[in-house]
């Protein structure tokens, strides 16, 4: 098509403007690659191509005069966006899409095409206007984004998968451990209870006693440990309340009555062995007949602060009456050594207070680790 015909084409795009149009001449010098289709011709071809749509597809002009356009379509092509611009077409509408064409030497890149209808006075489409831009680049780096994303995610889903099969051997392995401390605990009890039958003088059987109710008090940490969500931390104040109902049902010649005011107070398990020992002590030590008398009343409390977890134990014996002897301020011998010994390893400090004449009140603080 020669220069005097493309200026023939511009006019009619805009044909109530004369040759200078300046519109007409923008289309036809621009750098973004343009063409114009006519829908009154069979096949709705291309009537009009500029040098940058001829640059972009790599055919001359005369190879792209009366042909539809669809001819840069190729095997790859998405038949939804193509079926997108034909639905486009047929209703007269905009439409603005990323579509992979082809260029006569066979290589693809991806078009970022606007197409728009151009009506006269009356309404009419006269014209198809389609605008294209290579957006190859942006859509090689959508594309690589995506395959990296679905890599990723992939991988993340295998280490998951990874995560959660040692997650299962690790309970498998704590379902195993826990099973075997248990009968080790189980034994050893058996054992400590024989020798509690055997037991030839009140002393012995005291201290065989003693240590059962040692042993208990490590079965305890263990249970409240193991059958917790979390086995790296251990909450004092639910195990000193446990550790406490256990020792009173010992004690059924009275009735001693247990009330807690709980917030969370949580160690590390490490340290869990040492202070539930410090706490079995303390409640062992309270709890021992010369102390006790109907309707004592067991007042437990915990807390955490910033620096330091605390638990209270408060034993008040509203049952007594004013001839009954007072209760022991605090223990002596093998129970203070334990106490003194474990507290000194845990950073923990044991406190011992009356708070009226006859009613013991126990603070125990451990320090937490700064980091």
């Amino acid at each position: 098509m020669d220069e005097r015909d493309d200026w023939h084409l511009t006019e009619a795009l805009h044909h109530e403007h004369g040759r200078g149009d300046p519109f007409a001449a923008a289309v036809r010098a621009t750098r973004m690659p343009m063409i114009i289709t006519n829908p009154s011709l069979p096949d709705n071809p291309i009537v009009f191509a500029n040098d940058a749509f001829q640059r972009l597809t790599g055919y001359d002009r005369d190879e792209l005069m009366g042909r539809n356009c669809r001819f840069l379509q190729g095997s790859q092509t998405d038949q939804d966006t193509i079926r997108r611009l034909r639905e486009a077409v047929e209703s007269g509408t905009d439409i603005s899409v990323d579509i992979l064409n082809y260029r006569k030497d066979g290589t693809s890149f991806w078009n970022a095409l606007y197409l728009s209808p151009v009506r006269d006075d009356a309404g009419r489409i006269r014209f198809f206007f389609a605008s294209q831009l290579d957006v190859t680049d942006r859509i090689d780096v959508q594309s690589r984004m995506a395959r990296e994303k679905s890599r990723v995610e992939a991988e993340v889903t295998r280490r998951v998968a990874e995560l959660r099969d040692s997650l299962d051997a690790q309970r498998l392995l704590l379902h195993e451990v826990d099973h075997r401390v248990k009968n080790n605990m189980t034994m050893i009890g058996s054992i400590l209870r024989l020798q509690l039958r055997e037991a030839a003088d009140s002393d012995t059987a005291d201290m065989l006693r003693a240590m059962m109710t040692r042993i208990d008090a490590l079965a305890t940490v263990h249970r409240h440990l193991y059958q917790s969500e979390d086995v790296t931390r251990f909450d004092i104040g639910s195990y000193a309340v446990n550790l406490a109902s256990d020792l009173t049902q010992s004690r059924a010649d009275c009735d001693i009555r247990i009330r807690a005011d709980l917030g969370r107070a949580e160690v590390p398990a490490g340290q869990a062995a040492a202070i539930g020992l410090i706490v079995n002590e303390i409640l062992a030590h309270m709890i021992r007949p010369e102390n006790v008398a109907e309707g004592q009343v067991f007042d437990i409390s915990s807390r955490t602060t910033p620096a330091r977890v605390e638990l209270s134990i408060g034993f008040g014996p509203p049952g007594l009456g004013d001839d009954e002897a007072d209760p022991v301020y605090s223990p002596s011998g093998v129970n203070e050594q334990i106490i003194s010994r474990l507290a000194a390893q845990t950073r923990t400090r044991v406190a011992w207070s009356r708070t009226d004449q006859r009613s013991i009140q126990v603070s125990v603080v451990i320090d937490k680790e700064i980091p």
